[in-house]
């Protein structure tokens, strides 16, 4: 996977400042806040920093927990992990592997097959949908303000 590094100024003159927060400081937006969590179209899920593919919708499933939740990344190597002892609980922090800007975080009580529920920020995501143009690119469908 391709790396993208931008300086932390880059990233802030590119980004909204709700999905610099979330994006890189790390930050949460509210449950059911973002408009992707309620998403049920085919297509791809990409990271809203630097367009990579992450999450089919395919593995999109409603865990309840008023986040988008999927059961596997695009491809194995879309994603990176690290623990995150903050907040005085152990979890599991999901990158993008891309550009390391984050997701969201990865817990063990998925469905089957996989038994993992990544549990990602919609301001952290834009969808391309099946249905776009070919050749479409992440945000070219929408206008790039994603969630609450």
């Amino acid at each position: 996977m391709p790396k993208v590094s931008k300086s932390e100024e880059q990233w802030r003159s590119e980004l909204a400042p709700e999905r610099y927060e979330v994006l890189r400081e790390k930050g949460t937006e509210p449950a059911w806040s973002g408009e992707l969590n309620a998403n049920k179209e085919p297509g791809m899920y990409r990271c809203a920093a630097c367009g990579a593919e992450l999450f089919p919708s395919q593995t999109k499933f409603d865990s309840g927990t008023g986040w988008p939740s999927f059961s596997a990344p695009a491809k194995d190597d879309a994603v990176d992990t690290e623990p995150d002892n903050g907040l005085f609980m152990r979890r599991t922090e999901v990158l993008c592997a891309s550009c390391e800007s984050h997701l969201g975080h990865v817990f063990d009580d998925g469905p089957e097959p996989t038994g993992q529920r990544y549990c990602i920020n919609s301001l952290a995501l834009d969808f391309e949908s099946e249905h776009d143009e070919v050749g479409a690119g992440a945000g070219e469908a929408d206008d790039g303000e994603r969630g609450g």
